[in-house]
């Protein structure tokens, strides 16, 4: 499904749910579609913690996915390019949020030369702080944890040099 019939599903879904829409702009964001939806009405669509628009966006995808061939789950060619919905920049700055605290408590545990362990998040946030620290050679990290309180470690690792 191209970037024009997401946006019309994103739109009539808003129409919908009676959501006024300011404007709903597409851009590319770290390799994936973002449809980043203007609207008055963001505390609804929202929602605490950002929970309705995690279902909104689950909903959109659903719709906008295509069926396999076959009638069974679609291959990676037919589901195409990866997006999501943002509303008043509300995951962008969620993603900063989490990318300052990695590198606050990365620091912690480079300072204490021991393991961090933080508040449990979801699948994505895990997802963000594997791939911050992926290239750091002193630091490792590894989920832990089951369901809602699955939480990312940051261990310390000694590497033999020093920094100073």
């Amino acid at each position: 499904m191209n970037s024009t019939e997401i946006k019309k599903i994103i739109e009539d879904l808003l129409r919908h749910m009676q959501i006024s829409v300011e404007s709903i702009s597409v851009s590319e964001c770290d390799g994936r579609e973002c449809f980043s939806v203007q609207t008055p009405d963001s505390r609804l669509l929202i929602g605490e913690g950002g929970v309705n628009l995690l279902a909104f966006n689950h909903l959109v995808k659903k719709m906008a996915s295509p069926k396999g061939s076959t009638g069974e789950t679609p291959t990676v060619e037919e589901r195409g390019k990866t997006f999501f919905v943002d509303v008043n920049g509300f995951q962008e700055a969620a993603l900063q949020n989490i990318k300052n605290v990695a590198k606050i408590m990365g620091d912690r545990a480079r300072s204490f030369k021991t393991s961090v362990e933080l508040d449990p998040m979801s699948s994505y946030e895990r997802m963000v702080i594997h791939a911050f620290f992926q290239e750091a050679k002193d630091l490792k990290t590894e989920s832990v944890g089951e369901g809602d309180k699955r939480r990312v470690v940051i261990r310390y690792v000694e590497t033999g040099t020093s920094d100073l």
